[in-house]
């Protein structure tokens, strides 16, 4: 990806790029790299999110940051679906989190991202979604080139993670005083969280 940028950057291109977004913590590192070299235009479309309040405040505050910093030239957003997940992932509900239920939820958003972009006549897509320790970028990346080739669009190939990003995105949620979420935002996510603290205080107690 590295070499994507300095070539546009070098050459006195910015073309344009929709950027799916999951929250603003993991946008903020993310479009810091990214506006000098594109257009970027933020999409928040997360309908794994596990309530309407959950996907209003994240949304709220990718605004915010976008309106901060100026480092995205439009947020554009979905309407919250969640019927639309749980049809994505019908017969997975007892993955593991990080198995194939993730996988299905990673390739609906990617699918959504390309054909919004291709929509909007934007040259490439990505995601914030390789920023995070916990998700593989290879998976990721071959998720959005099929998604890419399924609509006709161009994927931007990233890790996010590398170069420092993630702790960058430590400090710029704490300069512009972040919402820093502990789960990725489903219900199966929330249900793992919760048992990794029941588990912390028990051992704790012991």
């Amino acid at each position: 990806m590295q070499a994507v940028l300095d070539g546009l950057k070098a050459g006195g291109q910015k073309p344009g790029l929709l950027l799916h977004v999951c929250c603003a913590p993991c946008s903020s590192s993310v479009l810091e790299r990214l506006h000098g070299a594109f257009r970027v235009t933020v999409f928040f479309d997360n309908p794994n999110m596990d309530s309407a309040c959950e996907y209003a405040r994240r949304l709220e505050e990718t605004h915010r940051l976008v309106q901060e910093t100026g480092w995205a030239e439009a947020l554009v957003h979905a309407p919250y679906e969640p019927e639309v997940y749980r049809e994505a992932i019908r017969g997975l509900e007892g993955e593991p989190e990080g198995g194939l239920r993730c996988r299905a939820c990673f390739a609906l958003r990617l699918r959504r991202a390309a054909r919004e972009g291709k929509a909007r006549k934007l040259g490439y897509f990505t995601t914030t979604l390789t920023l995070s320790p916990l998700k593989d970028a290879v998976l990721l990346n071959q998720l959005g080139e099929e998604a890419a080739a399924e609509a006709g669009a161009t994927f931007l190939a990233s890790d996010f993670k590398k170069r420092g990003g993630y702790p960058r995105s430590i400090e710029l949620s704490r300069l512009h005083h972040l919402y820093r979420q502990d789960y990725c935002g489903c219900a199966f996510s929330k249900i793992e969280r919760d048992r990794r603290r029941e588990s912390c205080i028990k051992a704790a107690d012991k």
